[in-house]
């Protein structure tokens, strides 16, 4: 059985960080393609980070110089660190993993970013 399973996730203020996690069971890990999406309110899913099996990764531009995100492959495990958090970084956050046309989806954390 496949599992994502993301942590991490809370309230935050402006500016603060928050460092996600998502553990996954059931895969090859280190074969997987791992992203990062979020969900806000009333808006349509978006990527918000892609970490490649090379363990490079790229960013949406209105996170870049801000987010990092990263994998463990003896954890089977990847990471989002999340740095000078805005109101509008508030979503729920999703991890992701795909190979070819197979992919799976953890269950979402909770971000809220206010005073």
């Amino acid at each position: 059985q496949v599992q994502l399973v993301e942590s991490g996730g809370g309230l935050v203020q402006p500016g603060g960080s928050l460092r996600l996690s998502c553990e996954a069971s059931g895969i090859a890990f280190r074969r997987f393609t791992l992203g990062w999406y979020r969900q806000a309110p009333g808006k349509e899913r978006e990527l918000v980070a892609i970490v490649m099996t090379s363990g490079s990764a790229d960013y949406a531009d209105s996170v870049k110089g801000r987010f990092t995100a990263s994998r463990d492959n003896a954890r089977n495990t990847v990471f989002l660190q999340m740095n000078s958090l805005k109101p509008e970084d508030t979503a729920v956050y999703y991890c992701n993993a795909k190979i070819s046309v197979t992919e799976y989806w953890g269950q979402g954390t909770q971000v809220t970013v206010s005073s």
